[in-house]
Formats: structure tokens, C-alpha cells, sequence
């Protein structure tokens, strides 16, 4: 195995680092502390791992300084946790000029290794090294990362491409004026609509429709097995599949487990309540849905009231919608609620006292709320006037004095008697994040 390691880290020294489009993250590299970075299959965490090398190489670090390994490499499996040492030793082997510098190691889904958290461990507290670790999430979990390793690590998430992002992807350049020219704005406006089909999974952007809605019908497969099936030992596999269908199918909407408990049983289909919360648990867990509660102080109010889920991006949404590409309302309220995720807010619905519904009510770290309507146009007389109400009385009863209605292409300023409303296009509020 000794040669296998020196092999390894002989080839990812003589490659060169991919080219890459620029994330809009940058991991914390907090002394004494490994970084862990988590997120569903497919959204980059490899890529962002090379970010971090071009970002030190840039700095004057030497890439000899710098150690990579993909755990997913078959010439390493199978390979034991008392066998990990032999990684670094191989490491200094080949360059012993380094041992008393500061180095940089990236282990590549290393949860692969049963037993790593010990040798990571070790390797921080007796050489001087930078660390930072990936895996999929339902695999590397923050709460488990922080059991396991005791404390000395801190999570970076990554997402699928955020908006912004996605036009970096495609060489399209940042709004620097207040507002963009009317070429920019139609060009924009037409990349909004694009978003909302195709998502922001980097692998996709540029595949035709057919093959890029497979390959996210894949990669739920992929989740489904390995990190779910797998992970929890899930015998029963058929109410699993038909609650992620469901869930996929009907995105930024209410569920009730016990409603689709009933609607599995209308079907023959036989799983019990328990393992259905369960199943629902394991999908959140899994970074593939995201279930917001309702705004209450009340514990209580929260459990008996249904959550409304979303999906994490806005194309794996899209390819399983039973009408694709025509449900555009649910689709930018997933968009919106995905931007708002990125931003590491507390995001909840909100209910006012007589029963009107607003989409989003957010709370910063530093406690700082906001309130969001998402709306495909409020030019309706009966839409505008709905959205508004809602708006104003929450408002009212929360304190919080400016409002936000999102939607697709309208922008215009509305005051009320409980404060001003901003209606932005979404594609605007986006860019500007």
C-alpha cells in the first residue's frame, strides 16, 4: 500500500489543477480546526476543493506543499483505518523539506474509510497541517462531524450553482450599475427562465433537455441508494420511491405525512407512519429536501401545523414535475427559498391571524427579519391585491416595516399603512444578494 500512497501523491503533483468556474464560497481555514465540506452528491465539493488549492497557489504556496486524495479511488479500497497513517508518511517520504511548514491536506470523500475520524485527529494535533475534508452529506453530517470529531471542526456547505454563479459559468458578466441597459436586462431575464428548467448542478448546464433530465433522475437513484438504502438498511423500498416522487413532483407545497401515509394506503402500498417520518428525515439528511416549518414560539403550533418542502434545485424539481417546465410559480418560489438557504438564514412560512399566507419570513444570525412574497406577476388585480394584504398584515403584526414581493419580471415600490413594499424581478433581487 506504501507504494500506492507514493504513487497517488506523485500523480496529483504532476497534474495540473482543472479549470474551474469560480464558487462564491471560500472555506474558513481556521487554525487548529478541519474544514468539512458537505452537501448532496454532484454540487461541486471536488471543485471547490480545487478552488482552494488555485486560491493558495495564488498566494505563493508551493503545490508540493499540498496533498490531495480521492478516497473514491479504487486502487485505495479496500483500505483500513490503521492503514491511513502510511498516507502522510509517504508524504513526507517524498518531501521531508516540508515537515516543518505548514501543509495543506484535501482527502476526498473520506468517509469512504471507516475509522478516519481517529487518524484526522491525530494528524492535526501532531503535524503542522491544514486539513479539510469533503463527503456526501448523508455520510458526513454536521452533527455527526461534530461528535466525531470532537469539536475541532467547522462545516462549509455547497450548493448546486446559485444564479449568480450559473452566469459565471457561462462567461456572462456581473451587473456593476444600478440598474442593467435593456440588452442586459432581455438578456437576463431569458437566463431567469433558463434557471428555472435546467438548475444549477454544474454537470448539466450546457446537455440538451433529454440527457440532462435523466442524469438528475440518476443522481436521485444515487441518493436513494447509497446514501439512504445503503447507509440505513432500508428493506422497504417502494414507499421510499413513491414518497420522493411525490415529494419531487409537488415541490414548495404543504405535506403531511400522515396525508400521504393514507394516500400510500388508498394504493395497497404498506409502510408504517414511523418509518415514514423517518424516510422524510433521512431525505432532509440527505441535502435533497429542505422542510420549512411554520413561524409560531410555540413548539407545539410547529409539529401539529405541515411543513411545506422544497427541493434543492430548481431542475431536479423540474425533472420530475408530472407537467415539466409549466409549473413556473412553484418553480421560482423553490428558486427564491434555495437563494434565501445559500445565505445561511432561519427560513420559515408565515401565517397571519386571519389565515393569509406569506411565503417566507427570514431571520439573520444578528436577528435581523425579513419578509417575502413570491409571485409570477402581481399585474392581476385579484393576485395584486392578495399578495399585498398578505404582506402588509404581516407586516403589522411582526414589526417588520419593509416587505418584498418577488416574481418574475415586475419591479415597482408599493406603500402601505405597515410600510413600503419592493416588488423586484427575481433574477434582479438574485444578482444582487
Amino acid at each position: 500500500m506504501d507504494a500506492i500512497f507514493e504513487q497517488l501523491v506523485v500523480d496529483f503533483h504532476e497534474r495540473p489543477l482543472p479549470d474551474l468556474t469560480l464558487r462564491e464560497v471560500a472555506l474558513p481555514a481556521l487554525s487548529g480546526k478541519i474544514d468539512a465540506v458537505i452537501g448532496m452528491r454532484r454540487t461541486g465539493k471536488t471543485y471547490c476543493l480545487f478552488q482552494t488549492m488555485q486560491r493558495y497557489l495564488d498566494q505563493g504556496v508551493p503545490k508540493q506543499a499540498m496533498l490531495y486524495l480521492n478516497f473514491d479511488d479504487e486502487r485505495l479500497l479496500p483500505l483500513g483505518a490503521s492503514e491511513l497513517g502510511g498516507i502522510n508518511e509517504a508524504y513526507y517520504r517524498l518531501f521531508p523539506e516540508h515537515r516543518d511548514r505548514t501543509c495543506y491536506f484535501f482527502f476526498d470523500e473520506i468517509q469512504n474509510i471507516p475509522g478516519w475520524e481517529t487518524w484526522v485527529r491525530r494528524l492535526l494535533d501532531t503535524e503542522p497541517v491544514q486539513i479539510v475534508v469533503t463527503g456526501s452529506s448523508a455520510k458526513l453530517l454536521s452533527r455527526e462531524i461534530a461528535t466525531t470529531l470532537r469539536g475541532r471542526s467547522i462545516c462549509t456547505e455547497i450548493f448546486p450553482f446559485s444564479f449568480r454563479e450559473s452566469l459565471a459559468h457561462e462567461g456572462i458578466a456581473q451587473i456593476t450599475a444600478p440598474r442593467p441597459g435593456a440588452k442586459k436586462r432581455a438578456l437576463l431575464e431569458n437566463r431567469m427562465r433558463r434557471y428555472l428548467v435546467r438548475g444549477g448542478f454544474p454537470e448539466v448546464q450546457a446537455l440538451a433537455d433529454e440527457y440532462r433530465i435523466r442524469i438528475l433522475q440518476e443522481y436521485v437513484d444515487v441518493v436513494i441508494l447509497r446514501d439512504i438504502v445503503e447507509r440505513y438498511q432500508v428493506g422497504n423500498i417502494l414507499p421510499l420511491r413513491y414518497l420522493i416522487r411525490h415529494l419531487l413532483g409537488t415541490p414548495a407545497t404543504l405535506f403531511s405525512v400522515n396525508k400521504f401515509h393514507n394516500d400510500l394506503k388508498s394504493q395497497g402500498v404498506s409502510c408504517g407512519k414511523n418509518t415514514l417520518h423517518e424516510y422524510f428525515e433521512y431525505l432532509s439528511d440527505a441535502y435533497l429536501i429542505y422542510p420549512v416549518s411554520i413561524h409560531a414560539r410555540s413548539e407545539r403550533v410547529k409539529r401539529v401545523n405541515p411543513r411545506k418542502v422544497y427541493i434543492i434545485d430548481t431542475g431536479m424539481a423540474n425533472a420530475f414535475l408530472h407537467r415539466p417546465q409549466s409549473d413556473w410559480g412553484r418553480l421560482l418560489e423553490s428558486f427564491v427559498f434555495m437563494e434565501l438557504r445559500r445565505q445561511g438564514l432561519s427560513i420559515e412560512y408565515y401565517r397571519t391571524e386571519a389565515g393569509l399566507e406569506v411565503d417566507f419570513i427570514t431571520t439573520a444570525r444578528n436577528g435581523e427579519q425579513a419578509l417575502y412574497q413570491v409571485s409570477l406577476g402581481i399585474r392581476d388585480a385579484g393576485t395584486r391585491r392578495r399578495e399585498v394584504r398578505g404582506l402588509t398584515a404581516a407586516m403589522k403584526e411582526t414589526g417588520i416595516q419593509r416587505g418584498t414581493i418577488l416574481t418574475l419580471d415586475q419591479e415597482e415600490l408599493i406603500e402601505t399603512d405597515a410600510g413600503g413594499i419592493e416588488v423586484l424581478p427575481a433574477w434582479l433581487w438574485a444578482v444582487r444578494l
